[in-house]
């Protein structure tokens, strides 16, 4: 909104009002969208926390858990509203609303905190312990990762959506039989040359798995004082930079990347979760005064999986995340371990001492503090390997 401003008054006093060009540098404005969003989520933080406490929305917390965590009983939830909040307004306020990218984002993000929403309204004002069923909330979730995904699989290499339109009924005129251009090939990080061309179907199916994997993930990793919320503001940093590069003819082509014409705007987005991110941060840390909820956890999930999918950076996330990766395969190895043993030998039995990961090194002595920290640390080398692929190719 404001760069159109910018632009506007430009045109109208082009000598006086000179200095305004600096709103078409992108790191420009992905500073001030920075900025904006932490100084919202600080000015706003403290009334978003009091109105949820005034409206009981606390934290329940499971007898079978962590005994350490009975504490926490009541500390008011879904504050990823406050984190939804800064990210909104930051990025309207300073991205070209004419970028299809940043609106796709935006349409995944706040809809995955819709359903994360619903989830914790739930949860802790209608008493239900259970929420949303699984069934509905991955329902929901895949009719909006699909929506995006096919969208994806036809934008990557176009400037406009009426171009867009045209590929999707080609595709589907052809009888889903056309084939992407390279730039919508999967990468593998740390080689000039090597990628895999999906096709749409494989395109789409990727996609689904990276937005709604992402998703869960950043969710089952939401379970300690700023544990979720550090690591998302680190990847969501790294996939600027990738933003920035892969937007930018000369630098995707001197780093052999390829040119997605667009996504430099994402990096408006990124700064300004990053910013929000910090700012929720500053309540959440330990000992939080509000928590994230599935509304924050969901959406921010979501946010990630959907710029690594534009900047062709699905591998990358994978490592840059492995924080992520490692709490939901914990989980998932501990269901299935425990479903299996239980068929065979009549009682469950369990590979960690408790799901996700992080509550596994809680049972082994770690302090919460301990392991949210360590975890950021293992958090930040993955991202500084991430990035070390833009030049080790």
């Amino acid at each position: 909104m404001l760069l159109s401003l910018a632009q506007w008054l430009q045109t109208l006093y082009p000598e006086d009002l000179g200095f305004l060009r600096v709103f078409q540098y992108l790191t420009f404005r992905a500073v001030l969208a920075a900025m904006t969003s932490l100084l919202i989520g600080l000015a706003f933080g403290p009334w978003v926390i009091r109105r949820l406490t005034a409206l009981k929305i606390g934290q329940p917390i499971r007898e079978y858990g962590v005994q350490t965590h009975l504490a926490k009983s009541g500390t008011p939830t879904m504050g990823g509203v406050l984190i939804l909040i800064g990210i909104g307004v930051s990025t309207l306020l300073w991205f070209d609303w004419g970028n299809r990218f940043v609106w796709i984002v935006m349409l995944v993000t706040f809809g995955f905190g819709a359903i994360g929403w619903a989830d914790d309204w739930r949860k802790v004002v209608q008493k239900n312990p259970e929420g949303m069923p699984s069934r509905e909330k991955y329902f929901w979730q895949s009719v909006i990762g699909l929506v995006a995904a096919v969208y994806l699989a036809f934008s990557v290499s176009e400037t406009s959506n009426l171009r867009v339109l045209e590929l999707f009924l080609q595709w589907v005129s052809s009888g889903f039989s056309n084939e992407l251009p390279p730039s919508a090939d999967l990468m593998v990080p740390f080689f000039k040359t090597v990628s895999y061309p999906l096709g749409v179907w494989g395109f789409i199916i990727l996609t689904y798995l990276v937005i709604v994997g992402s998703s869960n993930a950043v969710n089952l990793t939401d379970g300690l004082d700023g544990l979720a919320i550090m690591p998302v503001v680190l990847v969501g940093s790294a996939l600027g930079v990738f933003s920035y590069v892969v937007g930018s003819s000369v630098y995707s082509k001197y780093l052999l990347f390829p040119y997605i014409p667009g996504s430099g705007e994402l990096m408006i987005f990124c700064a300004a979760m990053a910013g929000a991110g910090l700012a929720f941060l500053w309540f959440n840390t330990h000992p939080a005064q509000v928590f994230m909820g599935d509304v924050g956890a969901l959406a921010l999930g979501g946010a990630l999986g959907t710029i690594a999918v534009i900047t062709r950076q699905e591998i990358v996330l994978a490592v840059m995340g492995g924080v992520f990766v490692a709490e939901a395969l914990s989980v998932m190895a501990q269901v299935a371990y425990f479903k299996y043993t239980k068929k065979r030998y009549g009682e469950g039995r369990r590979i960690l001492k408790m799901a996700p990961l992080h509550h596994h090194f809680e049972k082994s002595g770690w302090r919460e503090t301990q392991v949210v920290v360590r975890f950021w640390i293992i958090t930040m080398l993955l991202c500084l390997i991430g990035l070390a692929s833009l030049k080790l190719r």
